[in-house]
């Protein structure tokens, strides 16, 4: 006997599961469907907070068992996918730099913002400030927008607090909030993100304090999967970047790697070599680089909008990525500094048209290879029997639309977890 479902999305034009039989890891050329596991006509049937089945919809009834206790959501004909996945963000910081933005605008340096006391040192002001309750309700806020635009995981790095008990808060604000908010949180330990102010003549010592003192509270408190390090020109070296992706290691964290960002420092050979999760921007990657990434299980992470609020005009190659044979996510990098924007959508547009990507790649750098940059393969990113039920019904037919029709909303409703968790005002249940 068939097993019984808990929830039927039916009715819907068009279902990408992104199954991974269905290709779309650079062997598939410019073909238009690879890998989005395209079912026309679809239906998708749930227990509990997993996916029980998917196919076509006439094939429903044989599949699984329906009775008046299953909810049914009728999606008029729209669109369906796996719920967006953001796996780059710095989304827990308190402040405003839009003063800041308009210095910037009118000609002044980083470096000169820097030396007037703005900079990432007044959001690690700001952020070591504000009480716990503040950082958790402004992110509560953020979350919602997130989860309106379709987003149903969002990863979330430490990284603007620069002490030991300022960066301990951060990651249990990330902790707090996502137990009460139906995004899922992914938390990562960026206490390396740059020297603070007090530590500016004594670099060694705030080294120490991250790997000795701070990544062992995180490990032994378990407030973070990942350990990230910024490897850059006036950040951290890549021997400094090797020290505290090592100390992660072994304290049981995860690598990842903020790489050739700005200048090229040879960290994506390091962070291959540590098996990072993935190495993040990429804008100034070699062709040497990219061979590197493509023999590993490294995913490549774009975060175009970055790029683009800084005003640079170099934007990560992405498409030689995929035509290398890469794994490539594309995420927002949301924070007050690079890229005030949580629009991860918006992202999949400029994915397209400043990093060469085409549109099914984008979509499955915000599904199933982002799902592989936060470790999450087995459960996230795809709409497969055992997976996740993290569900995105667009308010269009085409699924290319998301990617088309860029800068606004386009979510009729979000299943998370097997219940929906945001429907669109209007939108209503058929």
């Amino acid at each position: 006997m068939s097993e019984h479902a808990d929830l039927v999305i039916r009715n819907i034009g068009q279902l990408l599961t992104m199954d991974p039989a269905s290709g779309g890891r650079g062997d598939a050329g410019a073909d238009p469907v690879a890998g989005l596991g395209l079912v026309i006509n679809a239906a998708v049937a749930i227990k509990g907070e997993l996916i029980l089945w998917t196919g076509r919809e006439r094939e429903l009834a044989a599949a699984v068992s329906v009775d008046e206790e299953t909810e049914i959501i009728d999606a008029g004909g729209s669109a369906a996918m796996p719920g967006l996945i953001d796996c780059h963000t710095h989304s827990v910081f308190a402040g405003s730099r839009a003063h800041e933005f308009a210095r910037r605008i009118s000609g002044a340096s980083y470096e000169e913002i820097l030396s007037e006391g703005f900079g990432i040192h007044a959001t690690v002001k700001a952020t070591r400030e504000a009480s716990e309750e503040a950082l958790a309700s402004m992110l509560f806020g953020r979350l919602d927008t997130f989860l309106s635009l379709g987003v149903t995981t969002v990863e979330i790095k430490s990284g603007y607090g620069l002490d030991l008990p300022s960066e301990l808060k951060m990651l249990k604000v990330i902790s707090e909030v996502d137990r009460r908010h139906p995004v899922d949180l992914v938390p990562t330990f960026l206490g390396a993100h740059t020297l603070p102010v007090e530590f500016r003549s004594r670099r060694r010592k705030y080294l120490d304090l991250v790997v000795s003192k701070m990544i062992p509270a995180v490990s032994e408190q378990g407030l973070a999967r990942f350990c990230d390090v910024f490897c850059e020109q006036g950040a951290f070296d890549l021997s400094e970047s090797r020290e505290v992706l090592e100390a992660g290691i072994a304290h049981g964290l995860i690598p990842k790697l903020h790489a050739e960002q700005l200048t090229h420092s040879g960290s994506v050979e390091l962070a291959v070599e540590l098996g990072a999760s993935s190495v993040d921007h990429l804008e100034q990657l070699s062709d040497q680089d990219i061979k590197i990434l493509a023999a590993s299980n490294t995913v490549a992470v774009l975060l175009p909008g970055a790029t683009y609020f800084l005003g640079k005009k170099s934007f990560a190659p992405g498409r030689k990525l995929c035509d290398a044979g890469c794994s490539v996510a594309v995420s927002t990098d949301f924070n007050p500094g690079s890229c005030m924007s949580e629009n991860l959508p918006l992202m999949l547009n400029m994915a397209c048209l400043e990093n060469g990507l085409y549109p099914r790649e984008a979509l499955l750098g915000t599904t199933r290879w982002a799902a592989a940059a936060i470790a999450s393969s087995d459960e996230l990113g795809a709409l497969m029997p055992g997976m996740q039920a993290d569900i995105l019904v667009l308010d269009s037919p085409d699924y290319r639309n998301l990617v088309y029709h860029f800068g606004v909303g386009q979510t009729q409703l979000v299943v998370k977890r097997g219940k929906t968790v945001y429907q669109a005002v209007g939108s209503g249940r058929r």
